[in-house]
Formats: structure tokens, C-alpha cells, sequence
């Protein structure tokens, strides 16, 4: 059975991935999950993706990156912020700042999946997806 909010799906696995350090996690390919992963890779957060299968078994593979001291996880905390039952809208004026700029809030806006300081920069709000730190 196919989860209603594959970016809930998505955080979920990417976290309980880096929860008991695998290498790597697998998710259902979608625009959206693709375009998250893509954020997660230009911030540092994942080493990076790849998708694998054909048609409409498409997986994106996620590779995930650690520290090297102890295999801590680069992803502290994903959290999950506009859900399919309350939605969470930010204006350009009101875009939230994650722990004072060292985490990213991945926004989607009329322009494409973005940081929060991307949106910023181009002057844009939308929908608040999740915090990652």
C-alpha cells in the first residue's frame, strides 16, 4: 500500500536509516522526493542519489554521510512541518530561520523545491516542507 505523504515516507526513512547507520536508504521516486533529495545533496546533508529501477518501480537510492569520528550521522533531526492535514505557508517576509541559520528549511515555492535562503535570495515564500539540522 502506497503511504498518502511520501515526503513523511521519505523523511522517515532517510531518519531511521542514519538511526542504526545504514550506507544507504531507499525511497519511492517521485518529482517531489527527487527534488528534496537534490537539496539535501547541494547543503551536505546526503553524499548523494541515484535512481534505479524502470518505469513505475522507481527507487531513489539515498546515500547517507557521517562523520568520521564515531559514524554520527550528518542529519541530526528532519522534521516534518506542512502535513497533508495543516499546511504551513511562509511569505517572503516570514520564512523561518532554522537553530539561527545553521539548519535549512526546505521550502516549495512557484520556482522549484528550495533552502530557505534561496528563497530569500529570490525573494519568493511558499510552502514550508520540513527543518533539517
Amino acid at each position: 500500500m502506497a503511504p498518502n505523504d511520501i515526503i513523511s515516507d521519505m523523511l522517515t526513512r532517510i531518519r531511521n536509516a542514519c538511526a542504526v547507520r545504514h550506507p544507504t536508504t531507499v525511497v519511492p521516486t517521485t518529482k517531489m522526493t527527487r527534488s528534496i533529495a537534490q537539496v539535501l545533496k547541494e547543503e551536505g546533508f546526503i553524499e548523494g542519489f541515484e535512481e534505479v529501477g524502470e518505469g513505475v518501480k522507481k527507487h531513489l537510492v539515498i546515500s547517507l554521510k557521517y562523520k568520521s569520528r564515531g559514524r554520527q550521522p550528518i542529519i541530526n533531526t528532519l522534521q516534518r512541518v506542512s502535513k497533508p492535514g495543516l499546511r504551513v505557508y511562509s511569505n517572503r517576509k516570514d520564512l523561518p530561520r532554522v537553530l539561527g541559520g545553521i539548519g535549512i528549511a526546505i521550502i516549495s515555492t512557484s520556482k522549484g523545491i528550495m533552502t530557505d535562503r534561496e528563497a530569500r535570495r529570490q525573494n519568493v515564500g511558499g510552502e514550508v516542507l520540513c527543518y533539517v539540522w
